[in-house]
């Protein structure tokens, strides 16, 4: 058994009121400002809840901000009214839902009343409708800028760093219980059900995602989804998933075998284990994201499993699972210190099944911090 990184405190009524201050949501007002200041840009308007997230805190639905450099407005609709007044009280709460009326609407209110001449926008990610209804009804010169308060989130805050360790280590709780219940006769989805309230009841956010657990040949899809089938002894069985916590996100695999394994599972599990160790022995800042895939590579080399595998090995991850930079030959960004990534090789052999083996770490300056407790060793149920 592994040493908790973190309590985790599912009783809230005994956390004491610093402890409650040191649990808000972060909140990056400042680094978006410095970005508007930089660029002479007056104000950014957001539509991606992440984003609104890592500005605001903000941590509801339906959500839209306009931050100019000295004020912020939140627009929503009357459900998420009241939350925004407790959540946000340095923000404007604004009613954007008005009969006839659509978030342009208001946008350009706002921009006459506040005599704005710019404002950024989400370009990657903003509808073609919407930015077409802001860019008509808006008086000012709307500036691309997707993707920059997404690279303002790759390096985390030791705020941040805390969130996402405890996230794994809820996961990481979580897979000493469902281990227990993976047996011959029990379904993918009874056990994908069980291990998302494990995790619920280890303190995480009751907003899960997409895990994955699969059993048998399946395990060669890379993202397969849980069905009905039953687990069988001699079966492998993947188990790709994470957690939120305060909205930080942890994500890890193990792949597991039930009965005795064959000598072509041990040799697949022991590749995949190698190729994970391999990748992980050169994450360090200052390392190039190209150089994962083909360091995951070298132990494979002369064998028939290089062909068997997938290029893109592991991702940034903090708000969302899947933040770039990834780790892909097709990517050349310099690691930070502080960014946290997973780092997941498997081999994958259609109509036999797979092995992947995911960590989620924290870069550092000299190297890594595992944030995943959960030994790499192959594990017979």
């Amino acid at each position: 058994m592994y040493q908790p990184l973190l309590p985790v405190k599912l009783n809230y009524n005994d956390i004491t009121k610093d402890e409650l201050e040191s649990e808000a949501v972060p909140m990056n007002e400042s680094k978006i400002r410095q970005y508007l200041a930089k660029q002479q840009i007056d104000s950014f308007f957001m539509a991606k809840r992440e984003n609104i997230r890592f500005t605001s805190g903000w941590t509801g639905d339906d959500s839209y901000l306009l931050l100019t450099q000295d004020q912020g407005f939140f627009l929503t609709d009357p459900r998420y009214t009241e939350q925004a007044e407790i959540e946000l009280p340095d923000y404007s709460i604004i009613n954007w839902r008005l009969p006839g009326k659509t978030v342009g609407d208001t946008i350009a209110a706002l921009t006459a009343k506040l005599g704005l001449k710019s404002i950024a926008f989400e370009d990657d990610y903003l509808t073609y409708g919407m930015y077409f209804d802001l860019n008509q009804k808006a008086a000012a010169t709307f500036k691309r800028a997707g993707g920059v308060i997404d690279a303002l989130r790759v390096v985390k805050s030791p705020q941040e760093i805390q969130y996402l360790k405890i996230a794994c280590d809820i996961a990481c709780r979580a897979f000493e219980r469902i281990i227990k219940d993976i047996r011959v006769g029990v379904t993918e989805k009874e056990l994908a059900a069980k291990l998302a309230l494990y995790m619920v009841e280890e303190g995480a956010d009751t907003q899960p995602y997409g895990n994955i657990l699969i059993s048998g040949k399946k395990t060669s899809l890379l993202h397969g989804i849980p069905g009905k089938k039953a687990i069988e002894y001699g079966d492998f069985v993947l188990l790709d998933y994470g957690c939120q916590y305060n909205g930080y996100l942890s994500d890890m695999t193990r792949t597991v075998v039930v009965g005795k394994p064959t000598a072509k599972q041990k040799e697949v599990y022991d590749y995949t284990k190698q190729s994970l160790e391999a990748a992980e022995a050169i994450t360090q800042a200052g390392v190039s994201t190209k150089r994962f895939y083909p360091e995951s590579l070298k132990p494979l080399q002369g064998t028939e499993y290089g062909p068997l595998t997938y290029d893109k090995i592991g991702h940034s991850i903090g708000l969302t699972v899947h933040e770039e930079p990834l780790l892909a030959e097709t990517y050349d960004e310099i690691l930070q210190p502080n960014t946290v990534l997973t780092i997941e090789p498997g081999i994958y052999m259609p109509n036999w099944g797979g092995v992947r083996i995911e960590d989620q770490v924290l870069v550092t300056a000299t190297g890594y911090e595992n944030m995943i407790s959960i030994p790499h060793e192959l594990i017979v149920l």
